[in-house]
């Protein structure tokens, strides 16, 4: 690690912590030249690759921004959009590839916008899959409703026992 003052390239580690949740190292380090201390810190870049072929940071920021929009007049505030936006980087962080397809990012907005607004979630499907007809609205429509409800519901039926009576 080059030293920001006088540009000697021998430092040592003084302290290490982990910080942001353990997202980052946070490094003190002395240099061996001019013995003064500076601070650095590590982090494992997430890249993601567009439909080009460029590769560009992941940016929760942008995710934020883009989930916004699916959420403009719903009662979703902007705390609500940070917890998603950090979701879906752990969601892809948990995958354990350096690189992510940005197919891959949307895809993981989906499920979270899917728990956290379900008239955003179509908002943002329907540009995201490219809706093209009121049927392709119908069919995720009928898919939210049919994992909405119960796979197995058992019947409500109270058994009440009656009094015998005796005929004679």
């Amino acid at each position: 690690m080059r030293c920001p003052f006088c540009r000697a390239e021998d430092s040592r580690v003084v302290d290490s912590r982990v910080v942001e949740e353990g997202a980052a190292i946070r490094r003190r380090r002395e240099c061996a030249g001019c013995g003064r201390r500076f601070t650095t810190a590590e982090t494992a870049q997430l890249n993601v690759v567009k439909r080009s072929g460029a590769s560009e940071p992941f940016s929760r920021h942008k995710v934020v921004l883009g989930v916004r929009k699916a959420c403009q007049g719903r009662p979703v505030d902007d705390d609500q959009l940070a917890i998603l936006a950090q979701r879906v980087e752990d969601a892809l962080r948990a995958t354990g590839n350096a690189e992510i397809p940005a197919e891959e990012v949307g895809l993981a907005i989906l499920g979270p916008l899917r728990e956290l607004d379900e008239v955003a979630f179509l908002r943002f499907a329907s540009v995201y899959r490219s809706f093209d007809s009121l049927e392709d609205f119908e069919a995720e429509i009928a898919l939210l409703r049919a994992e909405g409800e119960p796979t197995a519901v058992e019947p409500d039926v109270t058994v009440t026992p009656q009094p015998e009576t005796s005929h004679t």
